[in-house]
């Protein structure tokens, strides 16, 4: 038999795949069928990923302002990534592979057989939820993932939110605006679920090629309008473009400012390590010297111990007609008193510069370890100020290239197109203001209703003015 096999790109409502709130086109009878295969916080998923990257990052920067406190919510904020994507797999249709049914029951063993091997094949793509729903009209599967890369040289974190380079390092390179590194993942994924389903014996049905069949004037009509879509899709494309152009020359001039910053601080660093370096140079010498000084006063010293360790073979010799009281009085006592004064002396000398040694030694250690740390923050500094002269001529370079356009172009064809891009970022803002419902009272939301209903009747008219004579 043969089916369709839809693979397409979803809005990414987890609440609404986890059944967190029921839709309209939900069975809650029936949502204890689904399988939940994953169901991650992806705040959690995003530490896991990167926070040892978001480490050695700040770890770099020398300036607070140039570090990222929370690379969720800076991915949350940003226009060039999304936190994360999702992708919607379905085999059939309500009419012939309804929920309940036995044809409904083969997809979604089909379906289940290909979420096996989606991890395996996209190692790069960090699946944080995955949901099997059996709730509604027709079997899919909806899988929500963190397109991430490692290794990354460029600016920034060296592993990061990209799905771009992601899809790249799968395989898929991108061609034409048209065949982008999404799409061709997209249509491998959906060839490969025509596999799996061909084993299950379900041959895929591809749809689009019935228009031989119409008359000439539905017929020129549809491809017409396919012309005109396509023309709106090249507008976007440019659009985004332009956006990215204007955003990136941007950031190449915040750059290079900040370039300019960083390698003055660097050489005032530079300039204050080798100032602390010299003096803690001084201050070792110095303490070299002391050292070298006060080693002769304490040898002296150890030496006139040693010599009054003899004074037993010193004593005087009696007389033959002397009187032991006599001898000892006049000769013994005095002599040892002299010792005792001459020996208590020596002791707080020897005490005293014990302590004046100990403490040129810690001092002479302090002196030498805060040497060390001097040296390791010039070398650091050195070797930071090289990284920056790197990235500069790396930024010269892409200013180079700005103002080459600047000249072949025109000062006033680049100016007007950056106002261009700030008025179209500006409308594209309100726009996504209005599309969001206020969260105020019901006649809030009334208002807000009337307002965007007025602005999509504007755009209607607008559009139809805009290619008239272009229907036939």
């Amino acid at each position: 038999m043969k089916r369709t096999i839809s693979a397409r790109v979803g809005r990414g409502s987890v609440n609404h795949n986890t059944r967190k709130f029921h839709a309209k086109n939900t069975d809650p009878e029936r949502s204890h069928l689904n399988i939940t295969y994953c169901e991650e916080n992806i705040k959690a998923v995003y530490h896991e990923l990167f926070d040892e990257a978001l480490a050695r990052y700040n770890a770099k920067q020398t300036r607070a302002d140039r570090k990222i406190k929370d690379y969720y919510e800076k991915i949350r904020a940003s226009k060039q990534e999304k936190t994360f994507h999702e992708i919607i797999l379905q085999v059939g249709n309500k009419d012939d592979m309804h929920t309940g049914s036995d044809e409904g029951e083969l997809a979604v063993e089909i379906l289940e057989e290909y979420m096996t091997g989606f991890r395996e094949r996209n190692p790069q793509l960090r699946v944080f939820s995955a949901h099997l729903h059996m709730d509604e009209a027709t079997p899919h599967l909806h899988i929500d993932f963190v397109p991430y890369v490692t290794g990354w040289k460029g600016k920034g974190m060296d592993t990061r939110v990209s799905l771009k380079q992601a899809l790249k390092s799968l395989g898929f390179q991108g061609g034409n605006k048209h065949d982008t590194e999404l799409n061709q993942w997209i249509n491998h994924e959906k060839e490969l679920l025509a596999e799996i389903a061909r084993q299950h014996g379900i041959e895929w049905e591809q749809k689009g090629t019935h228009e031989e069949h119409l008359d000439v004037y539905n017929f020129k009509k549809k491809e017409r309008k396919k012309e005109v879509q396509a023309l709106e899709q090249e507008k976007e494309y440019l659009t985004a473009e332009n956006e990215g152009l204007t955003a990136q020359i941007a950031e190449v001039r915040a750059d290079i400012q900040l370039l300019k910053d960083d390698k003055e601080q660097a050489v005032k660093d530079k300039e204050e390590a080798e100032k602390r370096a010299e003096k803690a140079e001084k201050d070792l010498h110095s303490l070299e010297e002391r050292r070298e000084r006060l080693q002769p006063v304490m040898d002296n010293v150890s030496k006139e111990i040693k010599e009054y360790g003899t004074v037993k073979t010193l004593l005087p010799e009696a007389g033959a007609l002397e009187r032991a009281t006599t001898y000892r009085d006049k000769k013994i006592k005095p002599l040892f008193t002299q010792m005792k004064n001459k020996i208590a002396a020596m002791a707080a000398q020897v005490k005293e510069l014990a302590e004046e040694v100990e403490k040129w030694k810690h001092k002479y250690q302090e002196t030498k370890q805060a040497y060390n740390r001097v040296q390791k923050d010039l070398d650091t500094v050195r070797e930071e100020k090289q990284q920056l002269f790197e990235k500069k001529q790396q930024l010269q370079d892409v200013s180079d290239r700005y103002d080459r356009v600047v000249r072949v172009l025109g000062e006033n064809v680049v100016e007007g197109v950056v106002q261009q891009d700030i008025q179209e970022q500006k409308v594209l803002e309100e726009k996504r203001q209005m599309e969001q419902m206020p969260k105020g009272s019901i006649h809030e939301r009334l208002a807000w209703g009337a307002r965007k209903s007025e602005m999509e009747n504007k755009q209607r008219k607008k559009n139809k003015t805009k290619y008239k004579g272009l229907e036939i």
